[in-house]
């Protein structure tokens, strides 16, 4: 959704660095790392000497502040591409958290998915293809026939695997 559907990219950036410097990591690295992996991913590359549940505690809170009050926009033509799909079997596989992403639909005014498939969902992030799987179970349709929009090279990797064009 970030990057593909939303421009989000200044938030984010914003929340890592805040959640890095109030851990004590560098905030450069966190945030090149951050941007490509699920968040518990991130806190074993970047502040493994820290507690994974007090990591996460200050990422939630500190991303639910940032999808209330942060500035999201909508990139020209995602309420179009979206609407169209109204009829259409079709899931977002995010590797954030679903509240979150119903936040952020809403507050750029784009229609939510039928399905969200987001960190909770799955014990491998991207590249791992389970996301990208996963939908296409419940969406029931093979992944081969499915069309996956991404913007970074863990999430092209994820689908690919998964058998979908991108």
């Amino acid at each position: 959704m970030d990057g593909t559907l939303t421009d989000a990219a200044t938030n984010q950036r914003r929340v890592w660095t805040f959640w890095a410097l109030e851990l004590g990591v560098d905030p450069n690295t966190t945030c090149e790392v951050a941007l490509r992996t699920r968040p518990t991913e991130t806190f074993a590359i970047v502040a493994p000497h820290h507690d994974p549940a007090r990591c996460l505690q200050l990422l939630h809170q500190l991303e639910d502040q940032d999808a209330a009050t942060g500035s999201y926009t909508a990139f020209d033509g995602a309420a179009t591409l979206l609407s169209r799909l109204h009829n259409q079997p079709w899931a977002l596989v995010n590797s954030n958290y679903a509240h979150r992403v119903r936040i952020r639909l809403a507050r750029t005014h784009l229609p939510e998915p039928p399905l969200i498939i987001d960190a909770e969902a799955v014990s491998h992030g991207k590249p791992d293809p389970q996301g990208y799987l996963l939908a296409a179970r419940a969406l029931g349709v093979d992944p081969k026939g499915c069309l996956v929009i991404e913007d970074s090279p863990a999430g092209v990797a994820a689908a690919r695997a998964a058998g979908a064009t991108v």
